[in-house]
């Protein structure tokens, strides 16, 4: 029910992780997005404070509405008639009301946009399923959805997150590639999950096609945000672990952080990069700079339109490097996985 075998669409949905915007928010916020995952609940609330050093308020859901209406305008700027509606996995508007709203409008084939850029359970399956689950809840007036490919090696997404570690570069009071260390981050998934899927390759892939654009500084994939049990091997190293370590080894006096893991900046941004490492950064004497998520940068917009078009009019599929333009309909053993939980001796 999940795929369309057409490309005469009525609607574009963008789907993303949502997030609280108070401080009530946070605990029921937390408990969907853990529903079911080997997580200890101290740890959810360890992540809960990180929240409430906010104020409650992950800034994603305000990014996406900026998405949104930048992509409206640039939609309506080229004369697309496509309304564009908008659900979440974990927090309002959740995916069940949005299928709502559009059976009401009489929304009945809608393309996909998911707000991740790679390949992975949590990445893409998940919110597949997640779909698929508000669609047979909803039962056979509910709309038909096809979902957008990964656009981790696009043009769109790679050339403006160049641009801008290079412009971050450019702050650091040293810009000698013997003192300047970039480092690209993305959300840490576990290794059960990372070896059904793509999501190490294509990080490493875009890392090497902005480095290719940068110039020649070394640099690392790392990766934030972990959470479970510390029983569960998670993808590594760490961010602030790496950091510790370049500190310990090198003689590096700069680096630059580049979350390519993620859209928009959203709270693991905020809080794992932002304050934890840059406290980090400081407490070993190492300059910092952060380069922006890609935003709403107007490159990246034009982009989701292109993809759009490219399932309405077949228009050319870009991609950079060797990889190739991924697909668009998910074979069935896609981004498989099936969580480990802990054993009761730990």
């Amino acid at each position: 029910m999940t795929i369309d075998n057409n490309n005469e669409y009525d609607a574009l949905l963008v789907v993303s992780f949502g997030g609280p915007e108070g401080k009530d928010d946070v605990i029921p916020f937390l408990e969907n997005v853990l529903r079911g995952k080997p997580v200890p609940r101290e740890r959810m609330l360890e992540v809960a404070e990180h929240y409430y050093h906010f104020e409650g308020i992950s800034p994603i859901n305000q990014q996406n509405r900026e998405l949104i209406a930048a992509l409206e305008n640039r939609l309506k700027e080229l004369n697309v008639d496509l309304p564009v509606y908008w659900g979440n996995r974990n927090w309002h508007p959740l995916l069940p009301d949005t299928f709502e709203q559009m059976k009401n409008d009489g929304i009945t084939n809608a393309l996909v946009f998911v707000t991740s850029a790679y390949s992975s359970y949590s990445g893409c399956r998940q919110y597949r399923e997640n779909i698929q689950d508000a669609q047979l809840a909803l039962g056979q007036d509910a709309a038909v959805t096809g979902k957008i490919r990964v656009f981790y090696n696009h043009p769109g997404f790679v050339e403006p997150m160049a641009k801008y570690t290079s412009d971050a570069i450019a702050t650091l009071s040293t810009q000698s590639d013997a003192d300047v260390q970039v480092i690209f981050t993305a959300h840490s998934i576990p290794n059960s999950m990372a070896c059904n899927c793509s999501y190490e390759a294509q990080l490493t892939e875009t890392a090497r096609l902005i480095m290719d654009v940068v110039g020649n500084y070394s640099w690392k994939l790392v990766y934030q945000s972990r959470s479970g049990s510390p029983s569960i091997p998670w993808l590594e190293p760490d961010v602030c672990d790496y950091i510790d370590q370049l500190a310990d080894e090198t003689s590096k006096k700069a680096i630059v952080v580049v979350p390519i893991g993620f859209i928009s900046d959203h709270m693991e941004v905020l809080f794992d990069l932002d304050i934890e490492a840059k406290e980090k950064c400081r407490s070993l004497g190492i300059e910092m700079a952060r380069v922006p998520t890609v935003g709403t940068h107007p490159q990246f917009i034009d982009m989701i339109v292109e993809l759009i078009r490219e399932r309405t009019d077949g228009v050319e599929r870009r991609a950079l490097g060797d990889l190739g333009p991924s697909h668009d309909v998910c074979p069935q053993d896609c981004c498989l996985y099936t969580p480990r939980r802990p054993s009761s001796s730990n």
